[in-house]
């Protein structure tokens, strides 16, 4: 029999406010097998586990039921507390009288005796636990970043400097992402590419730091500290150790009307070309789908003026296999589609752009030189419009946009409005806002002088609809502040676009057996205290994957991910979860039920002989689980028909333990 000890917490009053906390402990008293029950007001303190301590030396206790908040809170705590105290660790059970108990219910009486049925359910359970000891399995000391703007290539630098080898793997052709399309960021003003680009070189250059630059993860499997990658490397026609990035070829080219989408297709460039002036790598690429040597068989310029000889049309796509001790996700945003507001008429008007198109604009590297020009026409505007929340705080209507702020639209909207008014004085700039939301370090200073210092007409209201008649935009709006209807003749309307995460991050998320919320961003392990880390051990966040951010907001994740990232590799050996699934060899009919519905893989078959009542040997099929892969989420039990599948930890008796002392 076990002898059990009963800890109740007041958690200050989140607990205590609403439970009569003395009555639980009292209550559980008289339980089989409880030998001392007592309660404090905090039991996750260093004192409240010194009291846990104590108890079990004095009382010989040999397993605890602390009820307190969720487990996912203290559970690794009470553990450790309960290792000191001489006790194995998996001989405790947290009954949560918090989240499912005081946090619910609003009358004293209902939640105490609530909590006293918790209780006893964890006192039934903890009778049936027995040691379990962890397996220990050896650490990768190589790291991946999937993605390679500036979340990724911070993240890269940051584990390369403290001596791990990282590789970046970028679906574009080069490393820089959404920042290297940027003019200017806020709200210091920088020039984005003056910030961004030392960082891809000393990317580049590092000697611990492995750029795969069109390429893509396909293939995920393994465990925490030891994943098994699979990486497709797309051919670019280029070799990458011979083109010196002179541009010859790129020039020379005959075919040049291939949409450029570095510059979101305002201009074109040629079926072989480099990204952008910056490119790292600075390696040519072919696009395939326009080259007439790839399609027809018919041209070869390129290959003729290249000097390096570095053109190769016979270039087949590589598969990379790589081991892996943690995994980075940074897979970035893109702005939503603006498809689904034709209101704005941004199908019906070149002159209806984005704000990432207006940084093209902006930018001396895109496709007017940095001149602001029309579209449609290639004359300077007069009038701009700026229509905020595109897409965004969409409660009303969600299929249309985000129900989320997108949280940078306000600041570079900001920051737009002050470079037009401050490089063309004559151009009258409109912002037609919702709210304004500047939480930043020095943002709302920098919106102010926006209004105050360079004469920005913000106005509190909805734009209702923009219709192009002949040269100019009619914009008609609200003006709620003063209570009337506006129309403004604009030359140029930018859709400030809700951003969203990039439309890979969902495939990615399965490949990792990471989770999601409901706008595909991935969800972090905990919002407050493991902000950085996914669900999935061994699986960081970095960047806008998490959730929408600003530059800094993104850096400083990135290097926090990165610090989670060298801890982990920094171990020699990592302890795993014994609370896994095994299955009975004489109960498997080797259905293979369980294998399908696992999430990890962890799930494989092998023939084993067995003796029957005849004496005879039979040989049969049957589960095997791979602990180290084995996640512990307890499908397979669900799954298994023959009850051959059990939960280390969480054994069905266990569970049926538990649900007697709630129905008794």
């Amino acid at each position: 029999m076990q002898r059990i000890g009963v800890f109740v917490c007041h958690c200050g009053t989140n607990i205590a406010a609403t439970v009569d906390v003395g009555a639980v402990a009292d209550a559980v008293r008289g339980e089989w097998g409880v030998v001392y029950a007592a309660d404090y007001p905090y039991m996750c303190s260093q004192t409240g586990q010194r009291m846990i301590i104590d108890a079990v030396k004095e009382h010989a206790l040999t397993a605890l039921v602390i009820c307190s908040c969720s487990p996912r809170m203290h559970e690794a705590t009470f553990r450790r507390t309960a290792q000191a105290a001489g006790i194995n660790p998996y001989m405790i059970e947290i009954a949560n009288i918090r989240e499912q108990c005081s946090w619910v219910h609003k009358d004293i009486a209902s939640a105490t005796e609530k909590a006293i049925v918790l209780a006893r359910a964890a006192i039934a359970k903890v009778h049936l636990n027995t040691p379990l000891t962890p397996g220990q399995s050896a650490v990768t000391k190589r790291a991946l970043v999937i993605g390679g703007g500036i979340a990724g290539i911070q993240t890269a630098l940051d584990i390369a400097e403290a001596g791990f080898p990282v590789d970046i793997v970028e679906r574009e052709p080069t490393i820089g992402g959404k920042m290297a399309q940027l003019d200017k960021t806020f709200p210091t003003l920088d020039c984005a590419a003056c910030i961004l680009t030392p960082k891809m070189v000393d990317a580049a250059q590092h000697e611990n730091i492995r750029i795969l630059s069109y390429a893509e993860v396909v293939e995920v499997g393994g465990f925490v500290g030891n994943f098994h990658v699979k990486i497709k490397k797309k051919p670019r026609y280029v070799k990458e150790d011979l083109c010196t990035g002179c541009g010859i070829c790129t020039e020379k080219c005959p075919q040049k009307q291939v949409p450029n989408a570095f510059n979101l297709n305002m201009d074109t460039h040629r079926a072989i070309y480099i990204p952008f002036a910056q490119a790292v790598p600075k390696v040519a690429v072919i696009d395939p789908d326009a080259c007439n040597m790839l399609k027809n068989g018919k041209c070869g310029v390129c290959a003729r003026v290249c000097s390096a000889g570095a053109i190769d049309y016979r270039q087949e796509p590589e598969t990379i296999e790589e081991e892996y001790g943690a995994i980075v996700a940074a897979t970035g945003y893109n702005p939503i589609p603006m498809d689904a507001f034709d209101e704005y008429a941004y199908s019906l008007s070149p002159d209806v752009i984005t704000s990432l198109e207006l940084e093209r604009l902006t930018n001396a590297a895109g496709p007017t030189q940095g001149q602001l020009q029309r579209p449609s026409d290639g004359r300077h505007p007069h009038t701009v419009v700026f229509v905020q929340c595109v897409g965004s705080r969409c409660s009303a209507d969600a299929r249309r946009g985000k129900e989320y702020c997108s949280k940078i639209c306000c600041m570079y909207t900001a920051k737009h409005a002050m470079l037009i008014r401050d490089k063309y004085p004559d151009t009258e700039v409109y912002v037609f806002y919702i709210d304004v939301r500047t939480p930043g370090k020095n943002f709302d200073e920098f919106q102010r002088r926006a209004v105050e210092e360079y004469g920005v007409h913000y106005i509190k209201g909805m734009v209702g609809r923009v219709t192009p008649q002949g040269e100019v935009l009619r914009v008609q709006a609200s003006d709620l502040l003063n209570g009337r209807q506006m129309n403004v003749d604009a030359d140029l309307v930018v859709l400030a676009a809700a951003i969203e995460p990039d439309k890979s991050a969902r495939a990615l998320a399965t490949k990792l057996n990471a989770s999601m919320d409901t706008n595909d961003f991935f969800t972090e392990a905990h919002p407050k205290l493991r902000p950085v880390e996914s669900p999935t051990a061994g699986v960081f966040l970095s960047g806008t994957c998490q959730g929408p951010k600003d530059i800094p907001e993104t850096v400083a994740q990135a290097s926090a991910a990165a610090a989670k990232v060298i801890g982990l590799l920094s171990k020699q050996t990592l302890l795993g979860n014994p609370c896994v699934a095994q299955s009975d060899p004489m109960l498997c009919s080797g259905c293979a039920q369980c294998a399908g519905v696992c999430p990890a893989g962890a799930i494989s078959y092998e023939d084993k002989e067995f003796r029957m009542p005849d004496r005879s040997m039979k040989v049969r099929r049957v589960a095997c689980v791979n602990a180290a892969v084995c996640l512990g989420c307890g499908a397979c039990t669900v799954a298994c028909p023959s009850g051959a599948m059990d939960l280390q930890g969480f054994k069905n008796d266990q569970i049926m333990a538990e649900v007697d002392a709630i129905c008794k």
